[in-house]
């Protein structure tokens, strides 16, 4: 795990928990904001050693918690390099479909999809990700994002305006009110 036992430091068992839990997600979050499987996980290690030694602060809410951390990285990330997403990331994507015969088209799709997010501003993509990848809520994505409620409602409907316009998509109802929650 993150810490050396030899060294005296002993993790609590519900910040393992959380590792053991969540860890898949978060490399999924932190590949889908950086592009980048190897970064992705550099990032999620380094926040979830931050998230441990700051544990007595961060489980309340711990994936909330290290979501902030992580965006943060990568926001730092984004400032000292000045790159975007790159265009191409699919064969490195964590997860594919289980069904063969439909592969060639989720690669299609997720190539689309990608190249569609790497469009959007930073701060557009990081609301679509933490939204609807990481499936937060809107008060824990405004927590991560270290913004208010209202600009997280703001820029999601800006993200899926562009989106929508991007993939060609038709603006529903119900699309609309799943902004809401």
């Amino acid at each position: 795990m993150l810490f050396n036992r030899q060294a005296g430091l002993q993790p609590d068992p519900g910040f393992e928990e959380f590792v053991r839990s969540r860890s898949t997600a978060l490399l999924r979050t932190a590949f889908l904001l950086v592009g980048d499987r190897g970064h992705a996980e550099d990032l999620v290690q380094t926040a979830l050693l931050r998230t441990a030694l700051k544990w007595r602060k961060a489980q309340g809410k711990p994936e909330a918690y290290t979501h902030q951390v992580l965006v943060n990285l990568v926001r730092d990330r984004w400032r000292r390099s000045r790159r975007r997403v790159a265009e191409d990331p699919v064969a490195a994507l964590p997860t594919a479909p289980a069904d063969r015969r439909n592969l060639a088209d989720a690669v299609v799709d997720r190539a689309v999809l990608m190249r569609a997010l790497a469009e959007l501003p930073p701060r557009q993509r990081e609301v679509t990700i933490l939204r609807f990848f990481a499936d937060l809520s809107v008060a824990d994505t405004a927590a991560a994002m270290r913004t208010s409620e209202g600009t997280v409602k703001s820029y999601t409907n800006r993200a899926l305006a562009q989106l929508r316009e991007s993939l060609g998509v038709p603006l529903t109802t119900n699309a609309m009110e799943s902004n809401r929650a």
